[in-house]
């Protein structure tokens, strides 16, 4: 993609020539006047007369010649130029050129996230994540991340509930390199007991570093596991120990062949390629692959909710406590979804932000405040995160919060509020477009969340559009009462501060 930079207006001709005829008068008018200095002396005392009446030609030929207007600006497109294609074997291809660095990024976004998971084997979708790290039929075990490295590029893996991607950044002449890669471990990945055991193994650790030894670390399930009744969602993407103990090879390969199909997939590339050479290595590579049967798609329907929820955990790693407010909303790309993160912003964004500016520098109740929408496929949340300061009444900090939340529901979000967030979606929208893979990453992601990959261009419009009374009215749509649930977390042999209750 080449961003578009304007060139700088030229001058019409018709500037040109109205500069022309007043250089022409100013000479034709000097010439005159010094013939008659040199000629004849006496003459000087009619020099003025006839000064003046080249004046007066002079700005009646100024006055008939028509003024050019001026060249329209071109405004700078920030927009992704991409081409989309779709393989015999239904993998659907997304290119978008961009020479401006000898560069590019490859994803490949898989239509399988934690969601897809069946009672009794969380976590598998990660698990099978870190197991095409570990070898294919014609790359060794480790030996992906030697390749790409050896050539001066870097390369990673995620999974979340809705999808799992992978991807790399290499110097634009190893393009081969990682369409051959990806290509390698979607045909013939190295599922064997001794890889399943070790990631088993690996994913255990990064589960009791990341959920079960840190602070806070359980308040994330927690909370999803109350807000939520739908198994799909009500689990996290890392799963349980007992889960991931009871997983078997047998399960991979059953995962495999279920969900890491081309028809199932996306891949999407940004950078220093010619589209069609780019186009006929992936054929090349790809579409021997075969389709699969398409796989099935999770049951998403979430039962309404009726009343609020509360549970108090205790963390035994956690020195102040926490207080986590979530309220049940619609999905990601929907038009009260996009008003909803845009409020999330007023909310919290920055240290100008309202809950900020109550919470933690007026009231000084809290170390640190959060508000987010959850962008999901299916029933997300609101989510509102805070840390409160230690011996902090939890039940005046709760109120606070609905009295803000009352504020929006009650009072129109102030245009400078309006104009602070939408100079920040400029700004993570710079952001995103700096980088290769961040924008094939975000091609990756909207085609699969939302089979729209366009979306990567004109989800800023979506943004802009949001007005202050779409602000309020989601507010007082969204954060009610029955639609909340509220988790406490707190230190662990301490006991709850008064007012815990709900209002």
């Amino acid at each position: 993609m080449m961003l578009e930079i304007p060139k700088d207006a030229e001058r019409d001709d018709g500037d040109l020539m109205v500069l022309w005829k007043k250089s022409a008068w100013r000479a034709l008018a000097a010439g005159a006047l010094c013939a008659a200095q040199i000629a004849l002396p006496a003459l000087v005392l009619h020099a003025a007369p006839a000064a003046q009446r080249v004046q007066k030609l002079k700005s009646a030929a100024s006055a008939k010649a028509p003024k050019a207007a001026p060249a329209p600006k071109r405004e700078k497109s920030f927009d992704i130029a991409f081409r989309e294609f779709k393989l015999r074997n239904g993998l659907r291809v997304l290119l978008a050129e961009d020479p401006s660095a000898p560069t590019y990024s490859i994803c490949v976004t898989y239509n399988v996230g934690s969601r897809d998971e069946r009672p009794g084997r969380t976590g598998f979708a990660h698990l099978f994540e870190h197991m095409l790290f570990q070898g294919s039929e014609n790359v060794g075990k480790g030996e992906h991340f030697i390749l790409v490295q050896n050539n001066g590029g870097s390369a990673n893996g995620t999974t979340n509930a809705d999808r799992t991607n992978y991807f790399e950044t290499l110097p634009s002449n190893q393009l081969e390199l990682g369409i051959f890669l990806e290509a390698d471990r979607m045909r013939s990945p190295a599922i064997t007991q001794a890889n399943f055991d070790n990631q088993r193994l690996t994913v255990q650790e990064e589960r009791r570093q990341s959920y079960d030894n840190r602070p806070y670390g359980k308040t994330y399930e927690a909370v999803i596991g109350t807000a939520y009744d739908n198994f799909a969602y009500k689990h996290s993407t890392i799963g349980s120990m007992e889960d991931l103990n009871a997983a078997t090879v047998q399960d991979a390969e059953t995962f495999f062949r279920t969900y890491y199909a081309p028809n199932n997939a996306v891949l999407s590339m940004v950078g220093d390629f010619r589209t069609e050479h780019a186009l006929a290595l992936i054929k090349k590579y790809f579409e021997p692959i075969p389709a699969q049967a398409p796989a099935p798609a999770p049951d998403m329907t979430e039962p309404e909710q009726t009343g609020e929820r509360r549970k108090v955990i205790e963390d035994a790693f956690a020195q102040t406590p926490r207080l986590d407010i979530v309220y049940k909303i619609p999905p990601g790309n929907t038009p009260d979804w996009y008003a909803l993160d845009f409020l999330a912003y007023v909310l919290s964004s920055g240290t100008s932000s309202r809950l900020h500016q109550r919470l933690v520098k007026e009231r000084e109740f809290a170390l640190s405040v959060y508000a987010d929408a959850n962008e999901r496929r299916g029933p997300a949340l609101f989510w509102f995160s805070i840390m409160a300061r230690p011996n902090t009444d939890l039940g005046e900090l709760e109120k606070l919060i609905y009295e803000e939340i009352n504020r929006v529901q009650s009072e129109p979000v102030a245009h400078w509020e309006m104009k602070k967030v939408q100079m920040q979606l400029r700004r993570q929208r710079a952001q995103q477009l700096y980088s290769t893979r961040a924008r094939a990453n975000a091609l990756g992601h909207f085609a699969v969340y939302y089979n729209d990959p366009e979306l990567v261009n004109s989800v800023w419009r979506r943004y802009e559009r949001i007005t202050q009374s779409d602000l309020q009215r989601v507010a007082r749509a969204y954060f009610a009462e029955s639609r909340r649930t509220v988790v406490t977390t707190l230190p662990k042999s301490a006991a709850p501060r008064s007012g815990t209750g709900g209002l």
